[in-house]
Order: C-alpha cells, then structure tokens, then sequence
C-alpha cells in the first residue's frame, strides 16, 4: 500500500529485553518495530507490527576488556538501546566475561545420526577467503559465473550458513536463496560438489522448524528426491560396469590390459563413490528433518521415499547406514511404510547389519527391527534371513539385551516359531537370567519371553533338563510369583513324560490352593493341577488330605470370587472327575447342583458353558454319578437345550454326553431322539419353505405355464 497526499508512513521502535547469547559472546536485543499509515488527520489507517531481534558480537571483549566503557560504546552505537539500560548492559557483559565456555560434549538421551562431516573443496580450487556476511551480494554474483565460480559462491554461502547467527539475515536476502534453488535445479547433474554444496546450505535451514516453509516454498525437497534416485541408478550402473570388467579378468587372467583397465575403473569408481555418498547423506538428513511434518512425510511417502531408503542399504558407508536405518525406522510406526518395508525385502538387507562393530548403527538397525516385529509376516521372515540365533547371540551384551529380548518376544509369540528356539543357545541363556534376580521380581519381558516358549514341548522339555523344574517351582511357590507360576502352568501342559514330572509337586500345589493370597497366583496353581491329567494320580487322597472339595464347592457360587478363578475350579473339577472314586465323592458334595446354578448364571459365557458341559460328559462315564445327573438332576435338560448351540465345541461336547445317557437310560434316550428329530424336522421345513419362496417366482420359460406340457415339442407327427 504506497502513501498518497493524505496519507503519511510512521515508524516507531520499541526496545524489549536485552539477554546474552547462549554459546557466543554476543548480546541479543530484542526489539519490536511499529509501522502506521496516518491519515491528513493522523489517525491511523493501518497498523503492522513485527518482533526482531540484534546481534551485537564482541569479539574484542577479554578477561581484561574495560566493561563500563565497553558498555558505554554499546549504548552509543545501537540506536536501539535507549541509555537508561546502560547498567542492564554492564551487568550482562560482566556475566559475559567471567561465563565459562560450554563444553563441546553434550548428553543427549538418545544417539542421533550425526550431521554430514565438512565438506571438501571443489577438486583444484581453495577458499583462501574467510566468508563475510557482508559480502553476501558477491557471493551471489558467482553463482550466476561459470562452474568454479559457482561451486566458490556455493561454498562461501554455506560457511555462513554453518553458523546458525546468520540464518536469519540470509533468510531477509531473498536472492541468495532463490539463487541457490535455481542452480542446483538447472546444474546438479554436471557437477556432484555443487549439488552437495547447495544442499548441505539448505540442510543448515532444515535443522528448525521454522525454516521448513522456506525450503518447501523452493521445492527443494522434491529436488532432492530426484537427485537420490537419479544418483541410485548411476550406482547401479557403476556396479554392471566394474562387474564387467571383473568377469572379464576372470577369464582371461594373463591379460594385463584388462588388469589395468579393471584397476583403473575400479579406482575411479571408489572415488566417485564417496562423493555420491557425501551427497546420499546430505540430502537424505535434509529429507529426515523436513519428516517432522507428517503432511510432509506423506508427500515423501507418495514419491516412493522407502524405495529409495531400503535401495541405499546396500552401501557399506557407515555414517550413510545410520542415517538411512534411522529415518527407516521414524517411517516404520506407519502402518502403509511398514508394508512397503515388507515388500522391499527390507528384513533381509538388515539381517546382514546384524551384529555389526558400529554401535550407533547396531542400535538403530535393532530397533528398526523392533518395530517391524509387530507384523506377523516380517517376523516369519525375521526367522527365516536366519536372525534367530543372531538376536539370541546379543542376549549376552548388556548394551543389547533389552531390545533383542523385546524382537525374540515378539517371535516367540507365533506358534510356528517357537520351536525354532529349541535350535539356539536361547532357553539355556533365558533360565540362567531367571535364577540370576535372586528374591527380587523378573523383568516382565524376560518372563514373558519365558511362557511363550513354555508352550512348545520341545522348549519344556529343555527348561526342564537336569533340576530345571525342580528350581522353577522352589522359586515360584517361595515368591508366590503368579508370572513363573504361568510358566510352570504352560509347562504342565504337555502330555508324556513331562506332566510325570509334577507328580511330586503336587502336595505343594494343593497347599496353596488352601491358603488365602494373591488370587492370580491361586489361578496358576488351579490351572496347573487341572492339567495333572495323569492316570497314576490318585486325586481322592489328594483331596481328603488337604480338604478341597468344599473349597471348590464355595467356589462355585456365583461371585463368590473373580470370574477367572471359578472357571479355573470347574476345570479343576472336570480333571478330577476323570477318578471313579473323586466323581462320586463331589456328586454327594452337591456340585452338581452347584453348576447347573453356575450354568444359568454363565450362559451367555461360551468357555463357562464348554468347561461345565465337559464335567457333566466326566461324570456319565461312571454309574454312581450318571444315575446321580439323570434321576436327581435336570443336567440332561439343559444339555438337550444346549444341543444345539452356536457354539461348535459346546454342540459336540452335549452330544457325546447326550448319547451316553441316551444309552443308559430308555426315557432320556426317547426325549434326546424326539429333540433330534425335531430338530432336523424344522430344518427340513425351512428348506421346503424357501424353495417354495424360490418356485413362486415368475416362470422362467416364458409367459406359458403349460408349454413344456405340449406333447407337439416332444413328437413330430411324420
């Protein structure tokens, strides 16, 4: 809006606070510029206000630099400073020459792709100059010069770029940084330096957040991925071509030509490498720092930026690996980057990085790992590239363990997988750091880790090699430790020679049931006992002596406890009632009353229904118990209600039971028949029914109910 006759332009200046540099000795003034179009009347018209700040350097300020003058001087020069902060100044550059200078190390939680190292010269030419902010407008002449003259002006501009206190006046130049778009644009293919220099100047802007529509507005980022994939293809065609020559080596070996022709392809090769590497890495660090914005990260995601990351895993540059591993694994917590990982055989480049001398990279690429073990197909692959007992060899580093635990935890979760751990070093390492905590509780991973191995019988079996479970169990029943009771409980599980081994636990396993604690430590021991499935048992003793039959029957009643620990009871009823003896003493106790109750309260629950069904089919074999269901109960009632259930477990379980009683029993077995065919009754009714929905629509061969009925289509009258 340019001022007319009646219009007048004011500017007013209003100093703020004045604090030091946080690495420079440097004042920083901050300060907030007013500008007003006033009318003829001087009113104003329209008002913009805008907040900046100063610079003011002191090189010169030292242990012995006098600071009242030297504030003095300040005041006097910076027309921004009004004179009554003169003491305010004096006391910040007092602080200025006794602060102390910061310490080149900082500690960072987490390691970070370190920035792309400086970058070397143009091949042939020194800087010899040290870059002037002041001469930013020569600097940009060069770059509209000849090839040197550009790359010198590129190199000059980044110096300044380096020091973050410039950013913001290069910024106010808009021609620098349009100067510089224009000439990666128009030359990054005719010189590698160039393209590197110019993006590097961009990457320092990239470092805040602030810069980003900036470096947006120049579509740089665009260029950049351009650059990546053309640079890509260039390797791949350097690859053919040294591979070439190679072969051709190969077969005729006494050529010395071709000796010398291979060496000398193969030296240019190297040091063409590490300027594309230099350049890779730039560009991609830029890419990683504008990926804060995930609008930004989806544009990436759209011009196939995985494709390009998972390609430069090939490399062997470390510095390159590191970066490219760590922007894999920031894309990787999206659901459409994970699958395009997992297309690009992104698994199988990283199981080559595993193990590797590189710490940082050695992190990165284990995380990354982490991440994608949450897909079921990746961690089969994960197997598969054999990373299996890679991962299990880390459990012995302390600085990996932890990430490595996580990766097999999650492998072990697959059945398929779990009986791959039985090949490794992995259960033998996993049990020593069991035994390791001594009376203090295990990490949940590592306990974890341990119930989902405990499920394959293989894995048990190598838990319980020597005095495994014999430690287990001292263990668990000292620290009441519900988790390692669940392993012991998975352990049970397995029929043969293992469940044998319980047999002298299970004394101990009955007392705790008894005593009142941790309920979740009581479920495990239930849930470890109902597994005892074991003909040598003799479970009427076992329940005189410690007394459980009221326990399980208190425990039957509805909200008598948590759900969990009633259904644990039924099963433990249902395995005990396997014993002629032990089904006869519970139907006397009258459980059987007790679960029907159970059965009404808990239909709507599938597992409820299935357990106590399986207790009732227990208790059929047995004549004292069966005459007890069928004469005293309404059991066979329910059953025929249940039979059929949309449940396929709870219909087979009520059948077989069902026909049992059916065969003892004539007046039950004439009700279960009649239900049967009642039932496949009304099935065929509703069959006839809908064909007969199906025949009332309209007739099929035309309007003429009776032509097939026309004995003349049939016969011809010759």
């Amino acid at each position: 809006m340019q001022p007319d006759e009646s219009q007048y332009l004011q500017r007013k200046c209003r100093t703020g606070d004045i604090d030091v540099h946080p690495t420079e000795k440097a004042l920083v003034v901050y300060y907030e510029v007013e500008a007003s179009i006033l009318g003829e009347a001087g009113n104003a018209r329209h008002e913009e206000k805008k907040e900046c700040q100063k610079i003011i350097r002191l090189r010169s300020l030292n242990a012995s630099t006098d600071v009242s003058a030297l504030a003095r001087k300040v005041v006097e020069e910076c027309k921004i400073i009004h004179p009554s902060k003169l003491v305010e100044v004096e006391h910040l550059l007092l602080y200025l020459q006794n602060r102390k200078k910061p310490s080149s190390k900082l500690e960072k939680k987490e390691k970070k792709p370190s920035k792309p190292r400086e970058l070397l010269p143009f091949e042939g030419m020194e800087i010899d100059e040290e870059a002037n902010i002041n001469k930013i407008d020569d600097y940009i002449e060069l770059l509209y010069e000849s090839m040197p003259e550009k790359f010198r002006g590129s190199t000059l501009i980044l110096h300044l770029a380096c020091n973050p206190d410039n950013l913001e006046e290069l910024l106010h130049n808009e021609a620098v940084l349009g100067a510089l778009a224009r000439v990666l644009r128009e030359d990054w293919k005719h010189s590698v330096e160039l393209a590197t220099t110019i993006i590097y100047v961009f990457f320092c802007f990239s470092s805040f957040s602030q810069f980003h529509g900036l470096i947006t507005h120049y579509k740089i980022g665009v260029l950049c991925m351009n650059i990546i994939e053309h640079e890509l293809k260039k390797y791949d065609l350097w690859q053919d071509e040294l591979e070439k020559k190679s072969k051709a080596c190969e077969e005729d070996p006494e050529n010395q030509s071709l000796r010398k022709e291979y060496e000398k392809t193969l030296k240019k090769y190297q040091s063409l490498l590490v300027k594309q590497e230099q350049l890779l890495r730039v560009a991609f660090y830029l890419l990683l720092n504008l990926s804060e914005d995930t609008r930004t990260e989806l544009k990436m995601r759209n011009k196939n930026i995985v494709h390009l990351l998972v390609k430069s895993l090939e490399r062997d540059n470390e510095e390159l690996l590191v970066l490219v591993v760590s922007f894999l694994k920031k894309l990787s917590i999206f659901l459409e980057n994970k699958n395009d990982m997992a297309e690009m055989d992104t698994v199988e480049k990283l199981a080559c990085l595993v193990p590797c001398e590189q710490e940082d990279l050695m992190n990165v690429t284990l995380r990354l790992l982490l991440n994608l073990s949450f897909d079921t197909g990746l961690r089969t692959k994960m197997v598969h590239v054999g990373l299996l007992p890679k991962l299990t060899a880390l459990l012995g580093d302390d600085t990996y363990k932890h990430v490595a635990m996580r990766i097999l935890y999650h492998i072990s979760v697959d059945d398929k997988s779990k009986s791959m751990f039985a090949y490794t070093d992995c259960i033998p390492q996993l049990i020593q750091m069991l035994f390791e905590h001594g009376e203090e509780r295990m990490d949940t991973e590592l306990i974890s880790f341990c119930i989902n191995l405990a499920a394959n019988k293989t894995n048990a079996q190598i838990i319980c090699e020597g005095n495994g479970l014999k430690m287990l169990m001292k263990r668990a029943l000292k620290l009441k430790d519900p988790l390692l009771m669940k392993m012991i409980r998975n352990i049970s599980q397995h029929d043969g020679p293992l469940k044998q081994l319980f047999i002298e636990y299970v004394g101990d396993l009955a007392a705790q049931i008894k005593q009142e604690g941790d309920e979740e430590f009581v479920i495990e021991c239930l849930g470890t006992m109902a597994n005892l499935t074991i003909p040598d048992l003799d479970w009427e003793l076992l329940l005189k002596e410690y007394n459980l039959v009221p326990y399980l029957k208190d425990h039957l009643k509805p909200g008598s406890a948590e759900d969990d620990l009633i259904l644990e009871v039924v099963i433990m009823i249902g395995t005990v009632s396997m014993d002629d003896s032990c089904a006869v003493m519970l139907a006397k106790s009258g459980i059987i009353p007790a679960l029907i109750e159970l059965l009404n309260a808990q239909q709507e629950d599938d597992e409820f229904v299935c357990q106590i069904i399986y207790v009732f089919y227990q208790m059929v074999f047995h004549q004292a118990t069966r005459d007890v269901i069928i004469k005293d109960t309404q059991a066979p009632a329910y059953l025929i209600d249940l039979m059929h259930d949309k449940n396929v477990e709870i219909r087979q379980v009520c059948d077989n039971t069902l026909d049992i009683i059916a065969e003892y029993d004539e007046e039950w077995g004439k009700k279960i028949q009649s239900e049967k065919f009642r039932w496949h009754n009304s099935q065929w009714l509703e069959m006839v029914e809908s064909r007969q929905m199906e025949d009332a629509e309209p007739y099929l061969y035309g309007d003429d109910p009776d032509a097939l009925e026309q004995p003349d289509l049939f016969y011809s009258t010759g």
